[in-house]
């Protein structure tokens, strides 16, 4: 049997490793620039929304955040406009009085980008309380009831290497008249089992007069479906 030649032994070492750099160069340079990724479908962002969701780890660690409750459950399914989701959010003390009633309604606007619009529901909000546990929640309300926030609307992106959307609103045009302000901002990351939130609110002068100084809140996905849990005779709070 014939020894290989040097020119031949150095291909044989060589060539499987700038195989191997090749492969981990054009995913990681796919990664970072979302070239040539598949389409991100909006159902998968309505079910990272979707479920029940507490910060109660983080305001253990920090007593500058409160325990919140979140409950996010998707609302008229047969329609062919969403998805539409219905969020209430409380403190963990006053879960029968949520401080803040939304739907959303999620658009896909590219392959990874998304908005998700924010509507007001009639008043008095507090008869919608809780309309997260119902089988068929807000089934008698309609969207054409609804009022939708101009210049609240979320862009968010997905990014392919951390199986995560991020975003938020743009610029001052989300309106906001809570203690003195005068617009509202929001910045939101969400992965499929952790959601962050970070709303403040500034005045004209564009100081902060409402929310977290220190970051956003960090709500855990405990369930991902909050009427899965009322089924099994369990409330996830």
């Amino acid at each position: 049997m014939m020894n290989p030649t040097l020119a031949e032994t150095r291909h044989a070492v060589v060539a499987p490793l700038l195989a191997v750099f090749a492969l981990f160069a054009t995913g990681l340079g796919g990664c970072a620039s979302n070239g040539g990724m598949r389409s991100i479908e909006v159902t998968q962002l309505r079910d990272y929304l979707s479920g029940s969701f507490a910060s109660a780890e983080q305001a253990e660690a920090d007593p500058d955040f409160a325990d919140i409750r979140l409950k996010v459950v998707q609302v008229w399914p047969e329609r062919a406009d969403g998805p539409w989701l219905y969020v209430e959010q409380a403190a963990a003390s006053t879960l029968d009085r949520p401080y803040r009633q939304r739907v959303y309604r999620l658009i896909k606007t590219g392959a990874n980008t998304f908005v998700s619009e924010v509507y007001t529901l009639p008043e008095p909000e507090a008869q919608w309380a809780g309309a997260w546990a119902d089988d068929r929640p807000l089934a008698s309300l309609s969207p054409a009831r609804l009022s939708l926030k101009d210049g609240c609307g979320v862009a968010l992106t997905y990014h392919y290497c951390s199986s995560m959307f991020d975003g938020g609103t743009r610029g001052t045009a989300c309106g906001s008249s809570l203690r003195g302000a005068a617009y509202a901002t929001s910045e939101v990351t969400i992965w499929e089992d952790l959601m962050i939130s970070w709303d403040r609110g500034y005045n004209e002068g564009g100081e902060q007069v409402w929310g977290s100084t220190k970051g956003g809140y960090r709500f855990k996905k405990v369930s991902p479906d909050v009427r899965m849990d009322l089924r099994a005779g369990t409330i996830v709070n």
